[in-house]
């Protein structure tokens, strides 16, 4: 069983930054893309970045692109989101997802690609 755990969450205020990270165990971290997504109060999961299996590939919404970094530590099972620049759109529980299939290339960016996920963490900007 694959446990994904995220942390870095909280109330911020426009411009500030923020790094998520989620820690990962039960399965060999380094063989799987990993993904972070978010969803706002009334809105459907969307797509923030994914990361391939070695870290060769990353892919970014165009709502975050030039403001969010995706990384990973492989030693650390451990993936990051590092967000600056923050907006109030921005606003929502933040996801990380695990990719079904493992050593993909190209890193998915649809939610039905990834078989586990964390708990959430909230992500608040004020204006």
């Amino acid at each position: 069983q694959v446990q994904l755990v995220e942390s870095g969450g909280g109330l911020v205020q426009a411009g500030d930054s923020l790094r998520l990270s989620c820690a990962a165990s039960g399965r060999t971290f380094s063989s799987y893309a990993m993904g972070w997504f978010r969803q706002a109060p009334g809105k459907e999961r969307e797509f923030v970045a994914a990361i391939s299996w070695n870290g060769g590939r990353s892919y970014y919404a165009d709502s975050v692109k030039g403001r969010f970094t995706i990384s990973r530590d492989n030693a650390k099972n451990t993936v990051y989101l590092q967000m600056n620049s923050l907006k109030p759109e921005d606003t929502a529980v933040y996801y990380c997802g695990a990719d079904r299939n493992p050593y993909s290339d190209y890193p998915p960016k649809a939610n039905y690609e990834y078989d586990y996920w964390g708990q959430g963490t909230q992500v608040t900007v004020s204006s």
